[in-house]
C-alpha cells in the first residue's frame, strides 16, 4: 500500500512538472509573442485587416527671385489595382489588362502580369496619367462596375520654360524625387509627405462592404525662392548661345551674373543644355535611332553632354582674366601702382624667357598702361616682387583653393602646384597652368566690386509654404575680407581703362562705365582655347558682375576680347538697363550718339521742304521721280520715318507711288571700319546700323543678296586685335 501511495506522488510530481513546465513555455511563448514580436505581430494583422494606398506628396515649386514659377507640380491620375479584388476569370481579367493597356499606351501583357499578382494588394499600372484619360478610365469603370481598379491622386512636374535655368532648377526621377540641381539638393523640402487612402478588408484581401474609406491628407513640399531673375537668365542665355553659334564653338560655355553687394546669382548659364520636360532626350551629338535615355551608356553620355554643368562642374586656366587678381595683390602689397613704369620687354625666369603676347610692341608704360595692353612681363614682375609664399596665400584667401559651397551638385575646386616654385608663379600671375571654376572667378571678382570682401555665391533666397509665410531665409554670407577698399577702388578705375581703352574695347557700353578683363586660355590640347571675360558694371557703384567664356571657338577668331567681351558688355546693357540703372553718358558716348538719327517723315512734303529736313537732321537725299521742280510733292519714301540710321545716311525720296521696289545688291563689308563700311553701303544705294565699333565681322543680309533700295544693314563692329 506504501509502495502504491508512493508511485502516485512520483506520477503526480512528474505530471506536475510537466504542467509547469508547459505553463512556464507558455509563458515565455506569450511574452515573446507580446513584448519581442507584439508590434510586429500587430502591423500584419492590420495590414491583413487593412488595404492602403499613398497619396502622392505635390511637390513644392521653384520660383525665381519675383515669384515666378520655374518648375510646378500639376495634379494627375495614378492607375491602380488591388488584384485580390478584381474578377477571377481569366478572360475578364485579359479583357481589363487589354482596355487599360489601350488606354495608357502600354503593353497588354505587363499590365496583365500586374493584375495576375493574387497575393498583392496594391499594384501600380501607371503613375502621372493626364487628367483626361484618367476621366476616360473612371467612366468605363463605372459603366463596366470593375471591382478592384482605381484611380487616385498623383502628381506631376512640370518646367513651363523649358530649356530656361535647365541646370540650375534640374529635374526629378520616377518616384519624384529630385536628381540634379535644385530639385536635388533641397530635396527635403521640395518632397513633403505622402497621405493614405485606407480600406478594410477581409482576409482575402477584399474590401468589407459598406465600409467608408479613411483620408489621411498629404502634407505638400514648401516652395523654394531663388536668387535668379528669369528675364536676366534669358539675357544671359541669349547672348550666350549667338556666340556660340556666331564662333563656331564646339565644346559651349557658361555665363554667371551675380550681384556682388550679397553674392546672389542672378543668372547661371551652362550650354550647351536640355528640356527640362524631356531631360533624357537625345542630345544632337548622338543617333537617335539607338536612343533610348535608360540605359547607363545612354545615362553616362547625357551626364558627359547636356547634363554636365560647365559653370559648376568644369574648371579652366582663367589667361588674363586672372591678372586683375595679380594687379589687386601688387597694389594691395605695395609693389606697384598704376603709374610705376614698367615695360614689355623679355623677363627671364628659372631659364625661361616670358614674352609679351605682343612682343616688343608696347615698349616702355605705365602699369596702368599695360593692364589695358594685357602684358604679361608687367604681371610677372609683380608676382615676382610679391614672393611665392604671399602671393599663394592671397590666392587661398581670394577663395581659389576650396568649394564655393554653391547649393548644386558636382561642385569643383580650383587645382594649383602642390610646391610652386618662380617659374610656376610667373606663368601663374597671367592666368596659366593652374586652373579655376567659374563659380571661384567670380566670387574673386566680386570681392574686388564691393570693397574687398569675399561673399559666398548663392543660388537660394528664401523657402516659403503655399500662403508665401517664409519658412526659412538664407542670409548672405561673407567669408573673409581679402583686400582694402582703397584697393578695391584703385583696381576698378585701372579695369574701367581696359575697357574704354585696351583689350576690352568690345564690352563698351554707352551710358554705362564698365570695368573688365579679357581671357585667353589654351588647354592641354594644342590649338583648343578658352576665351573668356569678366566685367563689373557700373564701376563706380557696381551691381553686377559677369564671367563669360566660350570653350573651343572654331571660326575666324579665338581671343576673349574679340569674341567674349561683346557678350558680356551685351549682357551688362541688358541687365542694367533691365533694372532700371539710369544711364550716364559721358562725353565719348554723347559724341558716338549724335551720329545716329531718326529719319524724319517727308511724305506729303515738297522736294524743297523734304531737303530742308533732311538737311537739318544730317542725312542725304535721292529724288526719284521728277527732280526739277522743287513743288513737286513726296509720295513715298524708304527708310520709313522712324528708322534709325548713321549721320549723312541715304533718303529715297519718290514722287510718286512706286510700283514694285528697285532692287541692288548687298555689297560685302566684312573687316571694313565704320566709314569704309557706311560708304559701301551708301555707294549700293544701302543704308547702315552700327552695332559697337572696330571692323565689321557680321551684317545682317548676307553679301550678294537683291533687297530694296534705301533699306538698312545692320553691320555688327568689333576690334580684332583685342588678347
Amino acid at each position: 500500500m506504501a509502495g502504491t501511495s508512493l508511485v502516485m506522488k512520483k506520477r503526480l510530481l512528474a505530471v506536475l512538472l510537466i504542467f509547469s513546465f508547459l505553463v512556464v513555455c507558455l509563458v515565455v511563448r506569450v511574452g515573446w509573442l507580446q513584448i519581442v514580436k507584439g508590434e510586429e505581430l500587430q502591423r500584419k494583422a492590420y495590414e491583413q485587416q487593412n488595404s492602403d494606398r499613398e497619396i502622392p506628396p505635390r511637390r513644392g515649386s521653384i520660383l525665381d527671385r519675383n515669384g515666378k514659377q520655374l518648375a510646378m507640380s500639376a495634379t494627375v491620375d495614378r492607375i491602380v489595382v488591388n488584384p485580390t479584388e478584381m474578377d477571377k476569370s481569366p478572360e475578364v481579367r485579359r479583357q481589363i489588362a487589354q482596355k487599360l493597356a489601350e488606354f495608357l499606351d502600354l503593353d497588354e501583357e505587363s499590365v496583365l502580369k500586374k493584375i495576375n499578382k493574387t497575393n498583392s494588394r496594391y499594384e501600380i499600372i501607371k503613375k502621372r496619367v493626364e487628367k483626361n484619360i484618367g476621366n476616360q478610365i473612371r467612366q468605363w469603370k463605372s459603366e463596366e462596375k470593375i471591382k478592384g481598379l482605381y484611380i487616385d491622386e498623383d502628381t506631376k512636374r512640370y518646367y513651363p520654360k523649358g530649356n530656361l535655368a535647365a541646370h540650375i532648377i534640374g529635374f526629378v526621377g520616377e518616384d519624384n524625387q529630385g536628381l540634379d540641381g535644385i530639385e536635388k539638393t533641397m530635396e527635403k523640402y521640395l518632397k513633403g509627405v505622402p497621405g493614405k487612402i485606407l480600406s478594410e478588408v477581409d482576409a482575402h484581401g477584399r474590401q468589407m462592404p459598406n465600409y467608408e474609406n479613411k483620408r489621411i491628407d498629404p502634407q505638400d513640399g514648401l516652395n523654394v525662392v531663388l536668387t535668379i531673375d528669369e528675364t536676366i537668365q534669358y539675357f544671359a542665355e541669349e547672348a550666350l548661345q549667338k556666340a556660340i553659334d556666331d564662333n563656331k564653338v564646339a565644346n559651349g560655355g557658361f555665363a554667371i551674373v551675380m550681384d556682388p553687394r550679397n553674392g546672389e546669382i542672378l543668372a547661371l548659364v551652362s550650354k550647351p543644355d536640355f528640356n527640362l520636360n524631356n531631360p533624357r532626350a537625345c542630345p544632337p551629338s548622338e543617333d537617335p535611332a539607338t536612343w533610348t535615355g535608360t540605359s547607363q551608356k545612354d545615362i553616362d553620355i547625357l551626364y558627359k553632354t547636356v547634363w554636365r554643368n560647365k559653370a559648376v562642374s568644369d574648371t579652366y586656366e582663367p589667361g588674363s582674366t586672372f591678372k586683375a587678381i595679380t594687379t589687386a595683390i601688387g597694389f594691395e602689397e605695395g609693389v606697384v601702382t598704376p603709374e610705376t613704369r614698367t615695360s614689355d620687354r623679355t623677363i627671364k625666369v628659372q631659364g625661361h624667357d616670358i614674352n609679351c603676347w605682343k612682343p616688343n610692341f608696347h615698349g616702355e608704360e605705365s602699369f596702368r598702361e599695360a593692364v589695358y595692353n594685357s602684358c604679361n612681363p608687367a604681371f610677372v614682375k609683380v608676382a615676382l616682387d610679391v614672393g611665392v609664399d604671399k602671393f599663394y596665400n592671397y590666392l587661398r584667401a581670394f577663395g581659389f583653393y576650396d568649394k564655393t559651397g554653391i547649393e548644386l551638385p558636382g561642385e569643383a575646386k580650383g587645382s594649383f602646384h602642390a610646391k610652386p616654385k618662380e617659374i610656376d608663379l610667373a606663368v601663374a600671375s597671367f592666368g596659366q597652368r593652374f586652373t579655376v571654376t567659374p563659380l571661384e572667378m567670380i566670387s574673386a571678382y566680386g570681392a574686388i566690386a564691393n570693397g574687398g570682401k569675399l561673399i559666398k555665391p548663392h543660388l537660394t533666397k528664401e523657402v516659403v509654404d503655399s500662403e508665401g509665410n517664409v519658412v526659412e531665409k538664407f542670409e548672405p554670407q561673407v567669408v573673409r575680407n581679402v583686400i582694402s577698399k582703397q584697393t578695391a577702388e584703385t583696381l576698378l578705375n585701372v579695369l574701367e581703362g581696359v575697357v574704354s581703352e585696351g583689350t576690352g574695347r568690345n564690352a563698351y557700353v554707352k551710358g554705362y562705365r564698365v570695368a573688365g578683363k579679357t581671357g585667353t586660355s589654351e588647354t592641354i590640347e594644342k590649338g583648343v582655347y578658352i576665351a573668356s571675360f569678366a566685367a563689373i558694371a557700373p564701376a563706380d557703384n557696381p551691381r553686377i558682375c559677369v564671367l563669360v567664356a566660350l570653350d573651343n571657338p572654331r571660326g575666324e577668331v579665338y581671343y576673349g576680347g574679340t569674341i567674349a567681351a561683346p557678350v558680356a558688355g551685351k549682357i551688362v546693357e541688358e541687365t542694367l538697363d533691365y533694372l532700371g540703372v539710369e544711364r550716364r553718358y559721358n562725353e565719348k558716348d554723347m559724341e558716338m550718339i549724335a551720329e545716329e538719327v531718326y529719319v524724319p517723315d517727308i511724305r506729303d512734303k515738297t522736294i524743297d521742304e523734304a531737303k530742308k529736313i533732311l538737311k537739318e537732321y544730317g542725312l542725304e537725299y535721292r529724288i526719284e521721280g521728277d527732280s526739277t521742280d522743287g513743288n513737286a510733292v513726296i509720295k513715298e519714301q524708304t527708310p520709313k520715318p522712324g528708322a534709325l540710321l548713321a549721320k549723312k545716311s541715304v533718303v529715297i525720296a519718290y514722287t510718286y507711288e512706286p510700283e514694285e521696289e528697285i532692287l541692288v545688291e548687298v555689297p560685302d563689308v566684312t573687316n571694313k571700319t565704320i566709314d569704309e563700311a557706311t560708304k559701301a553701303l551708301n555707294a549700293a544705294g544701302l543704308n547702315i546700323k552700327v552695332v559697337g565699333n572696330g571692323n565689321a565681322v557680321k551684317q545682317s543680309i548676307e553679301p550678294g543678296a537683291k533687297i530694296a533700295q534705301g533699306e538698312v544693314v545692320e553691320v555688327e563692329f568689333v576690334f580684332l586685335d583685342t588678347h
